[in-house]
């Protein structure tokens, strides 16, 4: 597997002193190699230049290699090999794509997986949301709930309205933050192409002040 490579690069800039302020800012949630958003993409991009990974198909395996590492840069190296094999994704990776989203969980993994590669499978294969999204916006799992409200995020004038409002109503009671955030900026979002309708939502539908606070900045 190509992932000690990564690793070698990873840890040849290793620093400590950047990780404190990157793992507080995460809540210590997560330890931190120190590795800054621009440094870490430009030593991925030398990555898939050197190894070649990117013309092969998609590596499930070397995701999981990566998520299952404790320094968070490894996850978003993983976001960053899935973004860059967008076009490979199929709808059987789907439950994959779950797996990713419920574990070590928390919004800079989620807020990526949702609209991005989880979006563009249900664009693609929209009977995915019957058979699987459904199930996340009315479970229990904290995550899974703002994957669904999320996963249109990108989809402008194909979102299906009903669908994203239904999703909204059905989490709006919900007291956790993460919850109420994904419904103010799934509304924020598609305000931008249809803010009448997003205005009546907001005003018919009894919703958290935070939610309605960020639906509400572009109308």
């Amino acid at each position: 597997m190509m992932l000690h490579v990564l690793v070698d690069l990873f840890e040849q800039n290793r620093d400590q002193e950047k990780a404190i302020p990157m793992q507080n800012y995460m809540k210590n949630h997560f330890p931190f190699l120190g590795i800054k958003t621009t440094e870490r993409r430009s030593l991925v991009k030398q990555f898939f230049e050197e190894s070649g990974i990117l013309k092969n198909d998609f590596q499930a395996d070397f995701v999981l290699a990566l998520w299952k590492k404790d320094e968070r840069e490894y996850q978003y190296a993983a976001l960053d090999y899935i973004e860059r094999s967008m076009k490979k994704l199929e709808k059987r990776h789907l439950p994959f794509l779950e797996q990713l989203i419920t574990s070590k969980s928390w919004w800079d993994t989620v807020d990526v997986l949702a609209p991005k590669p989880v979006g563009s499978i249900a664009s693609e294969h929209p009977e995915v949301i019957e058979e699987r999204i459904e199930n996340w916006a009315y479970g229990d799992h904290l995550w899974l709930r703002r994957s669904a409200i999320l996963f249109q995020l990108k989809y402008k004038a194909r979102t299906d309205e009903e669908l994203l409002y239904r999703y909204i109503v059905q989490n709006k009671e919900s007291k956790e933050f993460f919850i109420q955030k994904a419904i103010g900026w799934a509304l924020r979002e598609y305000s931008k192409t249809n803010p009448a309708s997003v205005r009546i939502f907001i005003e018919s539908t009894a919703l958290p002040n935070l939610s309605v606070r960020e639906g509400s900045k572009y109308i």
